[in-house]
C-alpha cells in the first residue's frame, strides 16, 4: 500500500464506521486560499451527508489527523456529562455566580446552561469538573470516545491539560451526536443540541461552538438543511491570538458557502 493510500486508511480508521461508512473522501487543496487569504494555518473537516451519499472532504490530511487541546468545544460533550451526573436537570436551571469578578462582563452574573454554552462560561465548567472528578470525566470521556480521553494535567484540563481531539475525531463526534446515536439519555442530547443554535434561517439551522487555548483555535459544527446536514471542524493557529478569532468563523463559513452549504450574503 502506498503512502497515499496508507494516509486515507489511517484518516478514515479515526472515524467510526457507523459515521462515516459510505462517505467518499475528497481532498480539497483549493480550499488552502481561505487560509492563505486569512494569513493562518489550519485545517477543515467538512462532511456533507446532503442527499443519499455522504462526502468526507478535508485540508490538510495530516494536520486533520492530529490532536490538539479541545478548549471550549469541549463544552459541548462537557455538558452531556453534566446533564447526566444530575448536576443540571434542565436548560432552565440557575447556576448562582460566585462573585468573582472576570474579565468576560457576561461571565460576572448567574448563568443558566443556554448561556453558559453561548457565552463559553470558563467557570461554570470548571465548576462541573470539580463536581465530577477527573476519573469520571475520563470514564465518561471513554464512554463515548472522545479524542485521548484524558482528564490530567493543568487545569483546566480541556484548554490547559492534556486532552486532545483531532478534527476528524471532532466531526464523528458531532454525527453521532446529531444522530442521538451517543450512550447517553437521548433527552440529553436533543437538550445540547438545542443551545448550540447560532442562528437560523427559513430552512436551515446552523448549530456550532467555538474554542481557543491562546494558540489553537476551533469552530465545530453542522449546519441542517432540509435535504441533510454538513458537519464541519475546523481548527487554525492564531499567532496574532484576539486578533485572529473572528478567522475562525469568517473561514468556515467562505469554505461552507463555497458548497452551498450556507447561504451566501447578500
Amino acid at each position: 500500500m502506498n503512502r497515499r493510500n496508507l494516509m486515507c486508511a489511517a484518516l478514515l480508521a479515526c472515524l467510526s464506521q457507523a459515521a462515516l461508512a459510505a462517505a467518499e473522501l475528497q481532498d480539497k487543496p483549493e480550499w488552502a486560499r481561505f487560509f492563505a487569504d486569512a494569513k493562518v494555518d489550519g485545517s477543515i473537516v467538512v462532511v456533507d451527508a446532503r442527499g443519499q451519499a455522504e462526502t468526507l472532504y478535508v485540508h490538510d490530511r495530516d494536520r486533520a489527523a492530529r490532536r490538539y487541546s479541545p478548549a471550549s468545544t469541549f463544552k459541548i460533550p462537557h455538558s452531556l456529562f453534566a446533564l447526566d451526573a444530575g448536576l443540571l436537570r434542565d436548560e432552565f436551571q440557575r447556576i448562582p455566580w460566585d462573585g468573582v469578578k472576570r474579565q468576560l462582563p457576561a461571565w460576572n452574573a448567574d448563568q443558566d446552561l443556554r448561556s453558559a454554552m453561548r457565552n463559553s462560561t470558563l467557570w461554570v465548567y470548571e465548576g462541573f469538573a470539580r463536581e465530577l472528578g477527573s476519573a469520571r470525566e475520563a470514564a465518561y470521556m471513554r464512554k463515548i470516545d472522545y479524542g485521548n480521553a484524558l482528564a490530567t494535567g493543568e487545569a483546566p484540563f480541556w484548554v490547559e491539560g492534556d486532552l486532545a481531539i483531532s478534527a476528524l475525531e471532532q466531526a464523528a463526534f458531532l454525527q453521532r451526536l446529531y444522530r442521538n446515536r451517543l450512550p447517553l439519555p437521548v433527552e440529553h442530547q436533543r437538550l445540547v443540541k438545542d443551545v448550540m443554535i447560532n442562528e437560523a434561517g427559513p430552512d436551515w439551522i446552523l448549530r456550532a461552538k467555538t474554542g481557543w487555548t491562546g494558540r489553537i483555535g476551533w469552530w465545530v459544527g453542522w449546519v441542517e438543511w432540509p435535504a441533510g446536514p454538513v458537519f464541519f471542524a475546523m481548527n487554525m493557529d492564531t499567532p496574532h491570538r484576539l486578533a485572529d478569532l473572528p478567522k475562525r468563523q469568517d473561514i468556515t463559513r467562505d469554505i461552507l458557502r463555497s458548497i452551498n452549504a450556507l447561504p451566501k450574503v447578500p
